[in-house]
């Protein structure tokens, strides 16, 4: 299993000058934002696939560091209802699968996205429960004619061009937990997988020891973010987990993203990567930063240091038993 890290953290610097930050930390992939969410601010695939030679150094920055690409991210929602917005998303992701091939057939990462309620919505419905019966005829609705249409042609393009894509199960998406991630996969095709997050699954009561075992019977796990959530046991008492709070209302949330163990301690991370050694994932951990108690370079190597171990023990542990 390698160790990696989602680029677009030092997006305030240059490539060249992130690249040799992550190289000299040890670590040994990168992940690069090519839009959506994301943005480009290391990687413009529509410029790099317009210009072989751009593309070729491009790629040689990376190599010459001893790192590789474990990934691209366009996390975006090409199913939002507003047109231009989903065309948008949707154009980002078609130039990022494009470039992905030429890099060699990297998987690309984003999110399964979210429709309105109908052909008249301007905006996204997260739907969240069956009762009153309107909701689980938006969903119904939401399933049958936009997310099994769409990532059902995603799935012959994506093959047509030899990529896979990780879909990264978030809570507001019709993809949030194992069963809707197997759901889409069963209905679309098997280039469609998962980008493992377990700060997503933490918070909605999730064990992601026990959501490792059941995707990795389907070989669905693609990639994996490595990212932390720390509860607040008396908002949590008071308001559940469903929180609309700010992130920087930290003192009031029931809950917050936080760098690796800082949420959950070394036995559950041990686990996490005991659990993926077992489904047989040798891909990358790429640590993906959002705690807003640290500061990116803090928690950028905190994150190194404390998953180091983890990786290094596993390994230990498997020289030991063969």
């Amino acid at each position: 299993m390698k160790l990696g890290v989602f680029l677009v953290l030092f997006g305030d610097r240059s490539f060249t000058d992130a690249l040799d930050y992550v190289a000299k930390s040890g670590l040994d992939t990168v992940e690069i934002g090519t839009g959506g969410y994301p943005g480009q601010a290391h990687c413009n695939p529509a410029e790099l696939l317009a210009d072989k030679a751009k593309l070729r150094r491009f790629a040689k920055e990376v190599s010459d560091r001893g790192l590789e690409i474990s990934a691209l991210s366009v996390h975006g929602n090409p199913l939002h209802p507003n047109a231009e917005t989903a065309r948008r998303y949707h154009e980002d992701f078609v130039n990022t699968v494009r470039l992905a091939e030429e890099l060699g057939g990297l998987q690309v990462i984003t999110f399964s996205g979210c429709p309105g309620e109908s052909e008249t919505s301007q905006n996204p419905v997260w739907v969240t429960c069956p009762w009153p019966e309107e909701f689980t005829q938006v969903l119904d609705w939401q399933w049958r004619e936009k997310v099994i249409p769409y990532w059902s042609k995603q799935h012959e393009f994506l093959k047509k061009h030899g990529v896979r894509v990780a879909i990264e199960a978030h809570p507001g998406f019709v993809v949030y937990n194992t069963e809707t991630m197997l759901r889409l996969r069963e209905a679309c095709g098997d280039t469609i997988g998962m980008n493992f997050d377990p700060s997503h699954l933490f918070w909605q009561g999730m064990d992601p020891v026990a959501c490792i075992k059941e995707l990795g019977r389907q070989n669905a796990i693609f990639h994996v973010h490595a990212k932390d959530t720390a509860f607040d046991d008396r908002n949590t008492a008071l308001q559940g987990v469903l929180d609309t709070k700010s992130y920087r209302n930290e003192l009031q949330r029931s809950w917050i993203f936080r760098t690796v163990g800082y949420g959950h301690g070394e036995k559950v991370w041990r686990d996490i990567v005991s659990a993926l050694q077992l489904v047989g994932y040798t891909g990358t951990l790429s640590i993906e930063h959002e705690d807003s108690l640290m500061a990116v370079e803090e928690g950028f190597q905190k994150a190194v240091a404390f998953l180091k171990q983890q990786v290094i023990r596993e390994k230990l542990d498997n020289v030991w038993w063969t």
